[in-house]
Order: structure tokens, then sequence, then C-alpha cells
């Protein structure tokens, strides 16, 4: 994902309200999010569906890794050479 423009990629809703349409043709050109503000905060951030989904491969991905930090600081790994010999007898057989 492409890094905030914070002088084209916030906007207030009545503004968005008012051009939707030219707000979601720019985030799908740009691959950049948009943060919408209400009363000067932000309330929302709309962004183009692809890269949401990467957004959430990588938050999975992430996770992963942290489960399999916990599960080897916890003692439930195994060693590389372990694994490498589990790997090769399961090719071999």
């Amino acid at each position: 994902m492409s890094r905030l423009h914070f002088d084209q990629d916030i906007q207030p809703l009545s503004e968005f309200r008012a051009g939707a349409a030219s707000f979601i043709r720019q985030i799908n050109e740009t691959r950049r999010p948009i943060v919408i503000t209400q009363r000067g905060k932000g309330v929302a951030v709309i962004l183009d569906v692809a890269e949401y989904e990467a957004m959430q491969e990588k938050i999975e991905l992430l996770e992963e890794v942290q489960k399999a930090e916990q599960q080897l600081s916890s003692g439930l790994g195994i060693s590389n050479c372990d694994a490498r010999a589990k790997v090769l007898q399961s090719i071999n057989n």
C-alpha cells in the first residue's frame, strides 16, 4: 500500500459524500487509502479491496510467526536437523 498523502487522502465526510465516486476512483488508481474525518477527527479508512486482502494476508502471516515463536519459547519446537530428517524421511517413503 502506498503512503498516505495528507493533502489528498484525508477528507471530511461531507466532501466524501458529495464526491464518493471520484474518491473511489482515486483509491483504485493510487492504491492509497482515504481517511474520512468527522468534526476534525478520523472516523474511517477506505481502501482498495486488493490492498485490504494483501494487508489481511500479512496480518495472518505475522500471527503465525508469533504463534511459532510462542511455541518455540515453550519448548514445543524441534531442531532444524530433526525437522530436516523428518522431511527427508517422508519424501523417501
